[in-house]
């Protein structure tokens, strides 16, 4: 650990080194080289200490994040990703550098008197390069003051044939991926949960990951997920199982994942664990079906045969399951139809560009065929939610937090 620690170290003060020495030959006739050198060290100097936090935080595993360990962690972060980007345009301008060189060279031996070199154009591509670097780098600073609790409320409408009659109008939101151990302010949260109050939602469902590795981190936070006014159903991630975390025994491991049940029930949401319950309203009936946490490459403990012992075939289900590569994998194929899954688990990498008709992307789509929004298959649908909260990167660009309102219509 410790060799690997040094390792990067030494990289990030080869990298800080070489872009330095850059940025004073670009801005050596600026008359603000020295406060952009300045700032450069300023910014280096404070990542380095953010890389202190995260390191230390990693190793102690305290419960609930502070707003300075996340403004520190998160403007480490956002400074590498900054020094990668100029670093390839640096790269690019020594290239250009020797290979001008190397030309002024065999021009005068061959008894040509070269033009004059490129020294301005490779000026102005380094700064260009300084300049998109900014951009992301702009970015982030937002992502992790304001982005990460930018949440949007998405609207749709679906429309079922099976669906009872005295379901249609049925609205639900939901919200995915709290990650309470990550939060660093109540007030924000608690405007997330006023948002959802003010959906005026029949129901709400919960899709898991309650927690980053800690059932005691959502604490400080009971009372304000307890205002949720609808009834709450959820169900468990990946993270809510105390996989995570390093526990002096298997009885502690089991203890903290057992109060994990516990907390569910002070919020007063109903946890599903391989299991359904039915909705009824003016002698019709829908059912909510909720298995435990099932995904590609992580924990599979989820059992949709399990949970749908005694549904009527026919009958309209709601699936709440996290990680969406149970419904390509488990819940298409089964033999029976589930007309709606919610999931979440993906967080759209909480990095990416989102402009409706338009674009969406993030680089989570390289690992997850369904990694956001709406799909179908056949009369089955997924949908994505993008989550409330976020996870190692403590702020979100692009891919805001999310709370969905899906509204049920009989399809005429």
């Amino acid at each position: 650990m410790m060799t690997r620690l040094l390792i990067f170290m030494g990289v990030l003060l080869s990298l800080d080194a070489y872009l330095f020495f850059g940025l004073r030959s670009v801005f050596s006739k600026s008359k603000f080289q020295l406060y952009i050198l300045l700032i450069y060290c300023v910014l280096a100097i404070v990542s380095y200490i953010g890389v202190y936090v995260m390191i230390q935080y990693f190793q102690e595993r305290t419960l609930n994040a502070t707003l300075s360990r996340n403004l520190l962690i998160g403007l480490s972060f956002s400074f590498i990703i900054f020094k990668l980007l100029f670093f390839v345009f640096l790269v690019f301008d020594d290239v250009v550098r020797v290979m001008n060189y190397c030309f002024q060279l065999f021009a005068k031996f061959l008894g040509y008197t070269p033009e004059a070199d490129f020294e301005e154009r490779r000026k102005f591509i380094v700064k260009l390069g300084l300049g998109i670097a900014s951009i992301p780098f702009a970015g982030m600073l937002y992502g992790i003051t304001k982005g990460k609790y930018n949440y949007k409320v998405k609207n749709l409408t679906l429309n079922f044939p099976n669906l009872p009659k005295a379901f249609d109008g049925f609205k639900l939101v939901q919200i995915s991926d709290i990650h309470s151990g990550s939060f660093d302010s109540i007030s924000d949260v608690q405007h997330g949960v006023d948002l959802i109050n003010e959906q005026n939602a029949d129901v709400v469902m919960f899709t898991g990951d309650l927690v980053n590795g800690d059932s005691r981190e959502v604490l400080p936070f009971i009372d304000t997920f307890k205002q949720i006014k609808p009834q709450v159903y959820s169900v468990l991630g990946n993270h809510d199982y105390s996989d995570y975390n390093k526990w002096p025994s298997s009885d502690a491991k089991k203890e903290n994942a057992d109060l994990m049940d516990v907390y569910h029930k002070q919020m007063g949401f109903h946890l599903l664990k391989n299991e359904h319950v039915t909705l009824h309203k003016d002698g019709e009936e829908i059912t909510v079906v909720g298995v435990e946490n099932w995904g590609k490459g992580f924990k599979q403990k989820g059992d949709l045969d399990k949970a749908l012992v005694g549904v009527d075939e026919n009958a309209f289900k709601i699936l709440l399951s996290h990680d969406p590569t149970h419904w390509d994998l488990k819940t298409v194929p089964h033999k029976t139809q589930v007309d709606l899954t919610l999931a979440g688990h993906t967080h759209g990498m909480q990095f990416g560009v989102e402009i409706p008709g338009f674009i969406k992307w993030s680089p989570a789509k390289f690992r997850y065929a369904r990694w956001a929004g709406l799909y179908q298959e056949a009369k089955q649908y997924l949908y994505v939610n993008k989550g409330f909260g976020f996870l190692g990167f403590p702020g979100r660009v692009g891919m805001w937090p999310e709370i969905t309102v899906i509204e049920l219509k009989q399809e005429a």
